[in-house]
């Protein structure tokens, strides 16, 4: 099986292609080796360039996951996508006689594998985290890609399909809580969940300033809002330091926030 062509048939010409993966003699093993590996690939390290090398940030600031935090993320969410798949395979093929089909491991398994696709391939977007949500988009494609193929392959009625699809794709985002839940779990320090609440406490979230001028503004507004009172510029500066942003920074920061001081008396 030529894998980039497979990926096109299955993304362009996905009805008369279920076929052809119906009639293919392969096996579970065969799958992950020739295919699988490959494709899950595609998100994971995608998304480790995206948050680790690349970052992302606004406001005059940057942000990037700490180099063994990002590393670690990857293969834990590259391992437990290739695992999700064979778990969601194995409940299609449970799910087949609720909806008149036939049982087949080996075709759930390859349901699960071909129809996830465009959701692997659309993981490419991650390498940029502001388009992240394309990938999303993606993922949807991977619902009609299902669609068409649960008739083939589980023998499911035409007219019991999108009944069936809905319900295989309820336990895929089940299956997706999970995997994020196991993955923000591993993960070492709070890298990772410090971009979520607290980030500015986290200590190993890497944060720089281009110019600084907005991350400035909002810092000072912050500053005169929170640490207003004796000693309030020391306190932003010290403030502005824990947050990662450089010293140089943080003076400046610390004399507005001064000058602020004395000009709300």
């Amino acid at each position: 099986m030529n894998l980039v062509q497979r990926v096109q048939d299955i993304l362009l010409k996905p009805k008369p292609t279920w076929p052809v993966i119906e009639q293919e003699q392969a096996d579970v093993a065969g799958i992950y080796q020739t295919y699988l590996i490959y494709l899950a690939a595609i998100p994971a390290v995608a998304g480790f360039i995206g948050m680790s090398v690349i970052g992302f940030g606004g406001f005059g600031m940057h942000m990037r996951m700490p180099f063994m935090s990002g590393l670690v993320n990857m293969v834990v969410s590259y391992g437990l996508s290739l695992l999700m798949v064979f778990v969601l395979a194995l409940i299609v093929d449970a799910l087949a006689p609720t909806f008149n089909g036939a049982k087949s491991q080996i075709n759930a398994f390859k349901l699960v594998a071909y129809g996830c696709t465009a959701g692997f391939v659309g993981g490419i977007f991650s390498l940029i985290p502001s388009l992240g949500a394309l990938g999303l988009v993606a993922g949807l494609y991977s619902i009609y890609l299902i669609y068409t193929g649960i008739p083939v392959l589980m023998k499911c009625p035409q007219e019991k399909a999108g009944a069936y699809t809905a319900v295989v794709i309820v336990c895929g985002i089940v299956a997706a809580i999970i995997v994020g839940a196991v993955s923000a779990a591993v993960m070492p320090g709070r890298g990772y969940r410090g971009m979520v609440g607290g980030m500015h406490r986290d200590p190993e979230l890497q944060i720089s300033t281009c110019d600084a001028s907005a991350a400035e503004v909002h810092l000072v507004l912050g500053a005169v809002g929170e640490l207003a009172g004796a000693g309030a510029h020391r306190r932003a500066g010290d403030e502005v330091l824990a947050l990662g942003v450089d010293a140089l920074a943080a003076e400046r920061v610390g004399n507005a926030a001064a000058t602020a001081e004395v000009a709300l008396g």
